[in-house]
């Protein structure tokens, strides 16, 4: 094991020419970033995860519930052997065929078994209250953060000055608040990485697991290789967005239609300006000033590269927004359209506008129910594919 964080470790690798693991000891007078500080970031990760989940037990749902989130998930499909394993073990979308079949099979009229389906996959969603929930924590976690990084920076002299931000480098003492602003950031990162997979599935999973695992790697090696200054910077300016879509989808889980569109203007104009305005100029000191000023290194290039992921991910992000906020104005109907988090752009339920008042199936003969079941699938094959879009809408 030694030999093997060893070579993971490699001088040659992480810090510049000239520079050793030795240099940067702590010493009376300074202290640096230590590599073995990182390994606190799991422990931490699992005590903010506990946190959180207190957190919206004993906080976030009582005020929930004060808000009159509405707590009732949708209504539950009634139990079916049959047409449990089909959803289960076959699919969720049964096709024409299969609707034919299923309906000689029960003596169901097709637009129960339609029914049925769509009962038991908007059973899967999860309920408001618990969305809610979910925002609340990470809107407080964010306003908390970013509040913090602001007193933070507000009190530093280089913050305003790219070209500072590598004065002395390797050599730029770790203040103590700058120490736990990381310690705090990357196990929230952490603990979102490993949580994502318990918590609500959204269709940006992959994109939104790929953004978790870049930032931990960026905390990393930030800290690492001692890019506290642009490090810290990056990191306020990523949360001020946070704050503010979660404090929309909050007011969209409340109602609250005016405030939720203005809110999600105001998400829109913020990630815009900080992502595609401000955040160039933090590359423009990564890729073009620091190797001017100090030299480059082989970590430093794999630093950078993740920046340019980072940024990647904005304009694909800034696509989907400007487009939600486009049809958001265009159409007049934000909050209906639900743009709140523009690269999981899913309905809460799925359409049912053309369905019909919810009744036990109909005890039809074979015939009559192969007839209606014919009729219902001609019918309703618009409302289907409607049904599907709706999901992935």
């Amino acid at each position: 094991m030694a030999g093997i964080l060893a070579w993971f470790w490699n001088e040659r690798f992480w810090l510049p020419p000239n520079v050793t693991w030795a240099d940067l000891k702590n010493t009376e007078e300074a202290t640096f970033p230590q590599t073995e500080e990182l390994y606190l970031a799991f422990p931490l990760a699992f005590c903010i995860f506990m946190i959180r989940m207190v957190f919206e037990r004993f906080i976030a749902k009582p005020c929930a519930l004060g808000l009159k989130v509405q707590a009732n998930g949708p209504q539950k499909a009634q139990p079916n052997a049959i047409l449990e394993k089909v959803f289960t073990a076959i699919t969720k979308h049964p096709d024409e065929k299969r609707l034919e079949g299923l309906s000689k099979q029960l003596d169901w009229d097709v637009r129960s078994i339609q029914r049925w389906f769509r009962q038991r996959r908007n059973q899967e969603k999860p309920s408001i209250l618990r969305r809610f929930c979910e925002s609340m924590s990470r809107f407080t976690f964010y306003l908390y953060v970013f509040t913090y990084g602001v007193r933070i920076l507000k009190k530093s002299p280089w913050v305003w000055n790219s070209r500072q931000w590598w004065a002395g480098y390797p050599y730029q003492p770790l203040a103590p608040e700058l120490h736990y602003y990381y310690m705090v950031e990357l196990s929230f990162y952490l603990s979102l990485m490993f949580s994502q997979f318990i918590d609500i599935k959204r269709k940006d999973f992959g994109i939104m697991f790929t953004h978790h695992i870049v930032t931990v790697l960026l905390l990393t090696f930030s800290y690492t290789i001692n890019f506290l200054r642009v490090g810290s910077v990056t990191m306020c300016l990523h949360d001020s967005v946070d704050i503010v879509l979660e404090a929309a989808k909050m007011a969209n889980y409340c109602k609250c239609q005016k405030l939720c569109d203005f809110l999600f203007l105001m998400f829109a104009a913020v990630f815009i300006v900080t992502r595609l305005g401000i955040y160039p100029l933090i590359l423009n000191a990564v890729i073009f000033e620091m190797p001017e000023l100090v030299g480059d290194f082989p970590a430093y290039w794999v630093f950078a590269s993740l920046l340019v992921i980072l940024q990647v991910l904005h304009w694909f992000w800034s696509y989907l927004i400007i487009k939600s906020a486009y049809k958001a104005v265009s159409k007049g109907k934000a909050g209906k359209w639900n743009p709140l988090h523009a690269t999981d752009d899913r309905s809460d339920i799925e359409s049912s506008s053309d369905e019909e008042p919810s009744r036990p199936p109909s005890n039809n003969s074979h015939n009559s129910a192969t007839t209606n079941g014919t009729n219902g699938v001609n019918g309703t094959n618009g409302y289907l594919t409607g049904g599907n879009s709706a999901e992935e809408h």
